[in-house]
């Protein structure tokens, strides 16, 4: 599917965050100054795919005017470097002229994609590949629940997480009237709670978030949830899985003083392994999947890549359909509510916060990581080649066998 196993992904957030500040996350770890040099540095280590953001906030202008002056770099540089990429098209941030209550809400969404699409189709050969909305279940929380990002509501998580999805929809539908062979990578939280060790009066609640809300926006976009939206599993396409260290953690633990939910510890019995979430998911919905998020902080980031790639391995050994994982974010970076403080985490960390632009300086024991895992593109080949002998590929066709058909949004 990409031209390595192994892919980058540069954080590009934007958005208001809880305090009402403008941040552009692109902009913030200077990667808009330096994709040219950042595509050089992952050419020459072997990795060919990343993921990025085409910036809602900075391309849509309004009254169906669009400005990609902001994605030209990014593209001549994926170009020139052999780079393929994942183009988030909302990561969190959205224009202000745009109101996600709305009823139009979707179908002025579906009018950036059907634009974002045509612009990619002329500038990229072979395949495209998009996420039209990143995390929507993380946003219905953060955004719709927790007031942490715009539009700051509280208590309209589910709310929140309809409207995204059914313009996710909406979305998905306008890249595939230009495109109909572009492929949808939806990116959400992969999360696990564990019962106290000593209360057992939870088990419902818990057998709850575990079975059904984690999966919700995935259930809605495959049509098994709210089939009204529209979602069929064409609409879900291949599932992004983001993990990290973070994503399981003991049910209704208190929150530590700066708000975050503690962890489960790594030798906590009840953790389970990457392997057996994924399964999971495999099952629920077949397809192909991948680690569209994953990684550490500190001096953990190297054994944290030996431990998915060994998970990894286990199942591409196993059959499944694992296509990528994407190191994410590669680059170190401010926080989204303190951007005075940053975040070891990724590859590479700037040499000087001050001038984020500047040198880089890779975090060798995660580069060392790497370079021993990098036998996973050898074999995912292998595995993909003998998948292709025995498999039907994954259509993208309605379950009847017909085609989607839209109307063309307007430009």
């Amino acid at each position: 599917m990409f031209r390595s196993f192994f892919l980058a992904g540069f954080e590009g957030s934007t958005g208001y965050n809880r305090h009402g500040d403008w941040f552009d996350q692109v902009a913030a770890t200077g990667h808009d100054r330096t994709v040219d040099a950042d595509y050089r540095k992952l050419a020459a280590l072997g990795i060919r795919g990343v993921r990025e953001v085409m910036r809602w906030p900075l391309i849509d202008l309004g009254n169906g005017r669009f400005d990609f002056s902001s994605v030209e770099p990014f593209m001549r540089a994926a170009e020139r470097h052999g780079i393929e990429v994942i183009w988030d098209l909302f990561h969190y941030g959205y224009p202000q002229h745009v109101d996600l209550w709305s009823d139009d809400f979707g179908a002025r969404f579906a009018e950036y994609c059907y634009a974002a699409t045509r612009y990619a189709a002329a500038r990229t050969p072979g395949t495209l590949y998009f996420t039209p909305i990143n995390e929507p279940s993380f946003m219905a929380f953060a955004a719709g629940e927790r007031g942490l990002f715009a539009p700051h509501s509280i208590g309209r998580g589910w709310d929140l997480k309809v409207a995204l999805v059914r313009a996710a929809i909406q979305g998905i539908d306008a890249i595939r009237y230009v495109r109909p062979d572009a492929r949808i990578v939806n990116a959400d939280p992969l999360c696990r709670v564990a019962l106290p060790f000593d209360n057992r009066d939870w088990d419902e609640e818990a057998e709850d978030f575990n079975d059904r809300l984690v999966f919700q926006a995935w259930d809605m976009l495959s049509g098994r949830l709210m089939p009204e939206l529209g979602g069929t599993r064409s609409h879900l396409d291949i599932v992004g899985i983001n993990y990290y260290w973070t994503n399981q953690w003991e049910w209704r633990v208190e929150p530590l003083s700066c708000g975050t939910i503690p962890p489960l510890e790594d030798g906590d019995s009840r953790r389970l392994k990457l392997r057996d979430l994924v399964r999971t998911v495999s099952g629920r919905y077949g397809g192909d999947l991948m680690i569209t998020e994953t990684s550490h902080v500190g001096d953990k980031r190297g054994p944290w890549l030996q431990e998915v790639a060994q998970e990894a391995e286990a199942l591409l050994r196993e059959g499944v359909p694992l296509h990528a994982v994407c190191l994410y974010p590669i680059l170190g970076m401010p926080e989204w509510h303190s951007p005075a403080d940053w975040t070891p985490m990724g590859l590479w960390d700037p040499a000087s916060q001050a001038e984020p632009h500047g040198e880089r300086i890779a975090h060798q024991p995660m580069l060392d990581a790497f370079r021993d895992a990098q036998h996973l593109d050898t074999l995912h080949t292998r595995r993909l080649k003998h998948r292709e002998r025995t498999l039907e590929p994954v259509s993208l066709l309605r379950p009847s066998g017909e085609r989607i058909r839209v109307a063309a949004p307007t430009s």
